[in-house]
């Protein structure tokens, strides 16, 4: 029970984002007690994943939630003379400028509704031509079987709760547990595939039969659990720190993962597949055989740059970009590096960004397949979940929809002391994590937020066909003008268990200079087209068709100075939420930065022990640990088949 939580931790995390869920497994892993809350449903925050039906409900409370925060005096009252207290905000003001479009046929009944979903609350979504039924929060995948103290929440204190769909919690959580028990990922797929195969047309039907196979909004609403749409859209380097950092704590068998299968550009109106290792460079049909040794021997020296520095220190005040200009590049081949490989801004980014850039790239080609990149599985909001876990086994305990109040600070030493919750509950700690959407306006009141643009689309195919339907890429599409900035396309297929067999799911995201929509419709148009029946009457057009879109701003808090924060105690660390990055390098040496002023002397996130060699003395040891440290084999299938982590130490080229 949430009012019968311990009155004492050695650390209290408050938010379920990345950089939180590490730190809180790094801290339960080297023995702290550790408590970690969250006032929302779901785990992630900004960093979630969401069933259709559970965007449209994140979509609603954005739009039903009141400026006005009702303050309760109870904890006020706690308060001793010789203390004061740091409210913290209980709005999340990190998103902005939502706004929902849909393209499908809308034939939408009254007794359609989402397979195994709440019961659906109509409610008008932020549109210009549409009104979205959104459904009840489907809660994460996996979140009962964490291993985490369950916290009740009375009903009459839960923001934002529903009376009439309260009583189905438990039908959902059991069907959910149903789809956990099958954990082979072939058997998920077979299911999906035989659930939507009446539903949903094969490619070569496709095109001989349009009008037949359109897709509508009920359809989508019905596949919706089908769906794990991101907040945030980004792929893992697969010699990055994150993908280091999962196989040295073995976290990564919580995970499975994808190989993204194609690098695509976007050249004079065209889409283009880049050929990234050198079979691809040798058999592309784009370049020429000049071109083709040009490159060749331009990112050989990109991956020895610093041993040559003589070659580019006259160039180090310059842009990537002008630097590209005086190798010899064709134009192609400028355009391919800077955007496909480097992905550098063309306008700030400067020489040695792009260098290091680009042998970031070619160091991370062919560890797990013929691109730099994977995708987790379920979407990227199974990350901070995994890290969760990891703290669960080692005693952490979770609270979801558990609100804090306050930060208790003692006047005298300036430290802060204790947390009271929602309940009224004063606990006390040495050390508190805190993400930065939980601290009020008075606290951020001196510091400028940049903003992220997003857009998520669901489109009826790819933006480059080929003969396989199970393409995973990522695109760039350049600034079109000055002061604007390039957008990253992240296109997921069905088989990456994001969206229903037949669409394809769509991220674009790129740093705010205005709406997320006035920054990103114009390159949605340059790669799609609305889903429209007098167009699926006529001849295949050559673009994708839209069929729903979603646009919003999202806060980026990352680069913000600690000493931006007004009156923070030395023992509250601030955690930042995503940053436009495509990497989570960031969020990662976070969390190892603040863990270190946390706990000093310990290693962060080591191994699990190896049951063999665990001495038992007494009742001293915990049975968790043990359970960590059943590690998969090493398979020894290629790559692609495996959707496993090998080990760090295999061979990599």
């Amino acid at each position: 029970m949430a009012n019968n939580l311990p009155s004492e931790f050695d650390v209290i995390v408050i938010g379920t984002g990345l950089p939180e869920s590490i730190i809180a497994a790094a801290c339960s892993r080297s023995g702290q007690r550790v408590l970690h809350v969250d006032s929302r449903s779901y785990y992630g925050g900004n960093w979630a994943s969401f069933s259709f039906s559970g965007l449209l409900s994140w979509l609603k409370e954005y739009q039903e939630s009141s400026d006005t925060v009702n303050e309760s005096p109870a904890w006020q009252e706690q308060i001793l003379e010789n203390e004061e207290a740091i409210a913290l905000s209980r709005k999340d003001r990190t998103i902005q400028h939502v706004e929902v479009f849909c393209y499908a046929s809308q034939d939408l009944h009254e007794d359609v509704e989402e397979a195994g979903a709440l019961q659906k609350n109509h409610a008008s979504v932020t549109s210009v031509n549409s009104t979205v039924a959104a459904d009840s929060v489907c809660l994460p995948k996996e979140d009962e079987s964490l291993s985490t103290v369950s916290c009740e929440i009375p009903a009459e204190q839960t923001p934002s709760s529903n009376p009439e769909s309260a009583p189905e919690v438990n039908d959902v959580e059991a069907i959910e547990e149903k789809e956990n028990d099958c954990n082979d990922k072939t058997c998920m797929q077979a299911t999906s595939e035989k659930e939507t195969s009446e539903n949903v047309p094969t490619a070569e039907n496709t095109a001989e039969q349009p009008k037949k196979n359109m897709i509508t909004y009920s359809q989508i609403v019905k596949e919706g659990r089908k769906f794990n749409i991101d907040l945030v859209s980004k792929l893992l380097y697969s010699r990055g720190l994150l993908i280091e950092l999962l196989i040295k704590s073995n976290v990564s068998r919580y995970a499975e993962f994808k190989n993204i299968t194609r690098i695509l550009a976007f050249r004079e109106g065209r889409v283009e597949q880049v050929p990234c290792s050198r079979a691809d460079v040798f058999n592309s049909k784009q370049l020429t055989m000049v071109e083709k040794r040009m490159l060749m021997k331009f990112l050989t020296f990109c991956m020895e740059y610093e041993e040559h520095p003589d070659e580019y220190k006259a160039y180090e005040e310059m842009t990537f970009s002008e630097y590209l200009k005086t190798q010899k590049l064709t134009p192609n081949l400028q355009h391919f590096v800077l955007h496909s490989i480097a992905m550098t801004s063309e306008a700030t980014s400067t020489t040695i960004d792009g260098l290091k850039a680009t042998k970031n790239f070619l160091r991370c080609l062919g560890r797990y397949g013929n691109t730099p990149f994977l995708f987790p599985l379920y979407g990227q909001g199974e990350l901070p979940q995994c890290f969760c876990r990891m703290c669960a086994v080692f005693g952490g305990i979770y609270c979801l929809h558990h609100s804090v109040q306050c930060l208790v600070v003692d006047k005298d030493s300036r430290k802060c002391k204790a947390i009271i919750d929602q309940f009224g509950q004063r606990i006390i700690s040495k050390h508190f994590i805190v993400e930065d959407s939980y601290f009020s306006e008075n606290t951020c009141s001196n510091i400028q937020y940049r903003q992220i643009s997003r857009a998520i689309l669901i489109t009826d195919r790819s933006v480059l066909k080929t003969d396989s339907d199970q393409q995973i890429s990522i695109l760039t599409v350049p600034a079109s003008e000055p002061g604007t900035s390039a957008v990253r396309v992240i296109e997921l297929c069905s088989s990456t268990m994001t969206c229903m067999k037949g669409t394809y799911l769509v991220h674009l995201t790129c740093t705010s200079s205005k709406t997320a929509r006035e920054d990103l419709e114009p390159v949605v148009q340059k790669l799609f087209t609305p889903y429209t029946e007098t167009e699926i009457e006529n001849e295949e057009v050559e673009k994708p068709r839209l069929l729903w879109a979603l646009y919003f701003n999202m806060r980026d808090s990352s680069d913000i100075s600690r000493n931006s924060y007004n009156d923070l105690s030395s023992n509250v660390y601030i955690c930042s939420g995503p940053d436009c990055g495509l990497g989570n390098d960031n969020a990662v040496k976070q969390a190892e930065a603040l863990f270190q002023q946390i706990c000093p002397n310990e290693d962060f996130c080591p191994p699990p022990p190896n049951p063999e060699d665990i001495v038992l003395d007494g009742d001293s040891l915990q049975p968790e640990p043990s359970e960590s440290s059943s590690i998969l084999p090493t398979n020894s299938e290629t790559p692609k088949e495996s959707p496993y982590l090998g080990n760090p130490e295999e061979p990599s080229e």
